[in-house]
């Protein structure tokens, strides 16, 4: 079992090494996945049983924001928004 320490700095280096990714919709896996997706048990946990990837089970897939990027693994921390300033004053907000 690993000290407190060592899970927080795994946390951290994630984190600092996360990636701003946006949802892109994938045609290949909706017109692969089209019977299933009518199946009231597509969101099911046993999705690849029924012939979806655990990879593609939601239909989407998660691409870099910035192009040059890689597309992240499956361990790789993402996000969808840069965070806001908490720290830096709000004049709008007081």
């Amino acid at each position: 079992l690993p000290t407190f320490r060592q899970v927080g700095d795994n946390l951290k280096d994630r984190f600092d090494g996360a990636s701003r990714v946006m949802v892109s919709n994938s045609d290949r896996i909706r017109g692969a996945s089209n019977a299933i997706t009518s199946n009231s048990a597509s969101n099911s946990v046993h999705a690849q049983r029924e012939g979806l990837s655990r990879r593609h089970r939601y239909n989407f897939q998660l691409k870099p924001y910035n192009p040059e990027h890689k597309p992240p693994g499956v361990k790789d921390l993402v996000y969808l928004e840069p965070s806001p300033p908490f720290c830096e004053k709000n004049p709008k907000l007081g």
